[in-house]
């Protein structure tokens, strides 16, 4: 029952963050600042998001074999690889630190 209860609140959370989008002025959203934050906001959570899942075992700073797979991730998109590219690499790296034991 419980579960219910934590999607029926869910629920009616997304629905009340829609809803305070719509009712939100034009005026407010045309303003230069709120464009500059709507469009750098996903970009920070993003990063932040990689940075824990990379970063983190539970409660602890890990550097592991996922750490070196960001890495070269990183160094395709600085030599500007491809998307596709970009994946392999670091999927190639993870995996090859973590078969020498890394």
């Amino acid at each position: 029952m419980n579960t219910w209860i934590a999607i029926a609140a869910t629920a009616l959370g997304c629905y009340a963050v829609k809803l305070a989008g719509l009712l939100v002025p034009a005026a407010a959203l045309e303003r230069p600042l709120v464009k500059r934050l709507a469009a750098l906001l996903p970009v920070a959570l993003l990063a932040a998001l990689t940075a824990q899942q990379t970063f983190a075992h539970g409660h602890v700073l890990a550097l592991d074999a996922r750490a070196a797979g960001l890495a070269a991730a990183a160094v395709a998109l600085i030599l500007r690889a491809p998307f596709l590219l970009v994946v392999a690499a670091a999927v190639v790296v993870t995996a090859g630190v973590r078969a020498m034991g890394g």
